[in-house]
């Protein structure tokens, strides 16, 4: 058998190791946003050889997946990567279905609203619909952040069977903020009461000086999207909690009923 293909698990499909390389190589690429990273200090965080490396990232580089400073000794992600995400959104059958109801949304209460999908154990951006009141530093599309942290992740989560909630938990819980779920039996507590009340909240467990809430978008089942709207807490108070949850209840109710119908014909879903 080759050195470049591992054995399969069982029921599983073998594993080429440079493509499993290539993609950790990207992954970690995009998680460093705008700092590039220096070829020893990738071969440390992925575990590879600075020779097996360098190769793969000539590769990537001459592809556009990767790109190098003139020394070629700073590596950062490369358009490439930029046109596969913006295709993945431009195909995507739901997004089209759900981007009007997060105009309507922004239009009626003027936060920022959000569209997300879980992948593994993160939550990924989709759609941001911006408030005017204020703006974030970085736009959201294309951002990874955990499930566990965020109001998106945790009204996907807390409709999962018990069976699939682990898989999109990590083995720990690292705190994002100080008030971070990092105990499994807190989460577990926190999704049992996002099914009770059927919406989700993050209580600052992502950002600081921010409360989001969400509702999963129920056109699967289980569900793997939902919407979400986040407010700086100087200027939230019950009244405005309460009619925020109220709406995003009622606009993923729409949504269900309208994308429901149409996911069933969805070769995706």
């Amino acid at each position: 058998m080759s050195e470049n293909v591992s054995s399969a698990p069982a029921g599983g499909v073998r594993e080429v190791k440079s493509a499993a390389r290539t993609v950790e190589i990207l992954e970690f690429l995009a998680a460093r946003q705008n700092r590039p990273v220096r070829l020893r200090e990738l071969s440390e965080a992925l575990g590879v050889p600075r020779s097996s490396l360098h190769a793969l990232l000539r590769t990537l580089a001459k592809h556009g997946w990767v790109r190098a400073d003139t020394t070629g000794t700073l590596y950062g992600i490369g358009i490439r990567a930029l046109l596969a995400g913006t295709s993945y959104l431009d195909t995507d059958p739901y997004l089209p279905m759900v981007a009007p109801f997060l105009d309507e949304l922004r239009e009626a209460l003027d936060e920022t609203f959000h569209f997300g999908r879980i992948d593994g154990a993160d939550v990924v951006y989709l759609a941001t619909r911006e408030s005017s009141q204020y703006l974030r530093p970085y736009s959201r599309v294309g951002r990874r952040l955990p499930a566990y942290s965020t109001s998106l992740g945790k009204a996907v989560l807390a409709q999962l069977p018990p069976e699939q909630l682990e898989e999109h938990l990590p083995a720990e819980l690292s705190p994002v903020t100080p008030k971070t779920h990092t105990d499994r039996d807190s989460l577990a507590e926190d999704l049992r009461l996002t099914r009770e009340r059927g919406f989700s909240i993050d209580n600052e467990e992502n950002t600081l000086g921010l409360r989001c809430f969400a509702v999963a978008l129920r056109y699967a089942d289980p569900p793997t999207d939902a919407i979400s709207a986040s407010i700086p807490m100087v200027r939230l108070d019950e009244a405005r909690e309460r009619e925020i949850t109220e709406t995003l209840r009622h606009v993923g109710d729409r949504i269900a009923r309208v994308v429901g119908p149409m996911s069933q014909s969805i070769a995706w879903s």
